[in-house]
């Protein structure tokens, strides 16, 4: 069942997923995702790693205060779904790389 798999190597890889998932954390620091809600009277800006590094909010909602609650809902859900979506991709891309069964 196993005749392919290289448990010699097993831990190397495991090192290696590790080393290669902190490199993804400091990456997704650099990647910037922004969202827009209300046809971008609000725009939300975060990391990769789901850091909120800028917002922007239209005058006109200042004295909306339910409509500008409503618009940052919808941003921040965005951005979340955002970086979730983002989070997965590189850890695919990471996944791509590594053969778990030794066949090289």
């Amino acid at each position: 069942m196993f005749e392919g798999l290289d448990l010699g190597n097993m831990g190397k890889m495991m090192e290696q997923m590790q080393d290669k998932a902190k490199e993804i954390q400091e990456q997704a620091k650099n990647v910037q995702l922004t969202a827009k809600a209300g046809g971008g009277l609000v725009e939300l800006t975060a990391n990769g790693a789901g850091e909120v590094i800028d917002l922007s909010i239209d005058d006109s909602l200042l004295d909306d205060k339910a409509s500008l609650q409503i618009l940052l809902i919808s941003a921040m859900n965005d951005i979340n779904q955002m970086v979730e979506d983002n989070k997965k991709s590189q850890a695919m891309g990471m996944m791509g790389g590594m053969n778990p069964f030794g066949n090289s």
